[in-house]
């Protein structure tokens, strides 16, 4: 073939370090726009990004020229950096090392952009942990219980 193609949509979450600062909350639609912009650089189509100030889910394609690994690395690296410039409160802003990224099929993207769009619904029934342990049995993924919410 003549041209390499791929459209691989994902759902990617993840979480401040135990003992960081949270987001403002009105901070978030700035972090969720820094973000979109990212993605957007890495060639990334952004179809939805949300969550509350301790957590992130952005939908989107994942790039073909970059890994997961990397990519992910460079949105939590930029986006960190940046926060700590719009307010001193941020000094020690961090995300955690880990994250989960998790496949969605072109069927089930406008279902998955709901449910990031009601993030606060959610989150007045379940915790974060409780949601993120949904994700890692509703996808079959294999953990380790002991370093799942360390930093």
């Amino acid at each position: 073939m003549a041209q390499s193609l791929s459209q691989i949509y994902i759902h990617l979450v993840f979480h401040i370090k135990n003992d960081g600062i949270a987001l403002l909350e009105d901070d978030c639609p700035k972090m969720f726009a820094y973000i979109d912009g990212i993605l957007r650089n890495k060639g990334s189509f952004v179809i939805q990004i949300g969550g509350m100030p301790d957590h992130i889910h952005i939908l989107c394609t994942l790039p073909r020229t970059i890994s997961t690994a990397d990519f992910v690395e460079d949105i939590k690296k930029c986006s960190s950096k940046w926060v700590k410039t719009i307010d001193s409160r941020y000094s020690k802003f961090a995300w955690q090392g880990g994250y989960g990224v998790f496949s969605v099929s072109d069927s089930q993207v406008e279902k998955a952009k709901q449910y990031i769009l009601n993030q606060k619904e959610h989150h007045k029934k379940m915790t974060f942990q409780e949601e993120y342990l949904y994700f890692l049995k509703h996808y079959h993924i294999e953990y380790n219980e002991e370093y799942l919410f360390t930093d």
